[in-house]
């Protein structure tokens, strides 16, 4: 059979373009665009390798975050909140201490007021103490929390951090609390631990009550610089609490010691009552 001459081999060229033409021409126009790019696209280089899809990153407890737009449209609380912000951002111990001195007179008023007694100076003065010497501490044990135990599951760091908190901090601070009360009120290390044995298994109870939400709230929505105000507002109430029940334990020690003042009066009375009438 005689080879191709090359007539032959330009019109089998040509009827393949054609055939090329009219299968094109047969597809939608708005696909032409992406099936050409699928066969130029579609071939990974041999050397290339495999990227996992991005993934938006989970936000976690010790993020600091933007402040959304709840918290830019309260007027003048956005403005103080702002104010703050910058005081903390530039000196965070002293405004951390006067924090702690506002809310602890705020706290120590508002205990009196409700306990119906006359005021009394010395017990605000020692809260201020009490406040005053607790609140760097306080300060730095919230930005150790923030910035430890962030997992990938939101729900489970702020899990963790409740737990760690409740069970590390809650239990020393009320101990702390109460016991600098008593020393600084001039009782004994012992009368010391019998109003910590009283006071804070009650108050470390109740604190289950109110300081998990707290958290909860604080680390999702309120951002950083933001979350010593709201823990603040907060703690006027839970310093208010922990003020009456401290006085509360004082009248019932009062009330002991007078009843026992008594009891020993009538006893010696009762002793030297025969002596006299001889």
């Amino acid at each position: 059979m005689p080879p191709s001459t090359p007539s032959s081999m330009i019109l089998r060229t040509v009827f393949r373009r054609h055939i090329e033409h009219l299968r094109i021409s047969r597809i939608p126009r708005r696909f032409q665009s992406q099936s050409t790019t699928t066969t130029t696209t579609s071939v990974p280089k041999p050397n290339e390798a495999a990227k996992p899809p991005a993934v938006d990153p989970v936000p976690v407890g010790g993020t600091p975050a933007a402040a959304p737009g709840f918290w830019s449209r309260l007027g003048p609380l956005t403005k103080a909140g702002q104010a703050y912000a910058r005081a903390q951002k530039n000196r965070p111990w002293t405004t951390q201490i006067v924090s702690a001195l506002v809310i602890y007179l705020a706290a120590d008023i508002s205990a009196q007021s409700i306990g119906g007694k006359e005021y009394v100076p010395e017990r605000t003065a020692r809260n201020l103490v009490v406040g005053g010497v607790s609140a760097v501490p306080n300060f730095m044990w919230f930005v150790w929390l923030s910035k430890h135990f962030n997992y990938q599951s939101h729900a489970l760091s702020i899990g963790v951090k409740i737990v760690v908190n409740q069970l590390t901090f809650t239990p020393i601070f009320n101990s702390y609390f109460f016991g600098a009360q008593a020393l600084l009120a001039g009782d004994s290390l012992a009368e010391t631990w019998d109003r910590v044995r009283r006071t804070v298994p009650i108050s470390w109870l109740n604190a289950w009550k109110l300081w998990p939400a707290v958290t909860a709230f604080s680390f999702t929505f309120v951002p950083m610089e933001y979350r010593s105000v709201f823990a603040g507002v907060v703690a006027v109430g839970w310093q208010t609490y922990l003020s009456y029940l401290n006085r509360q334990v004082e009248i019932e020690e009062e009330t002991k010691a007078a009843e026992s003042s008594s009891a020993v009066e009538k006893a010696a009375l009762q002793v030297n009552m025969p002596r006299n009438a001889v």
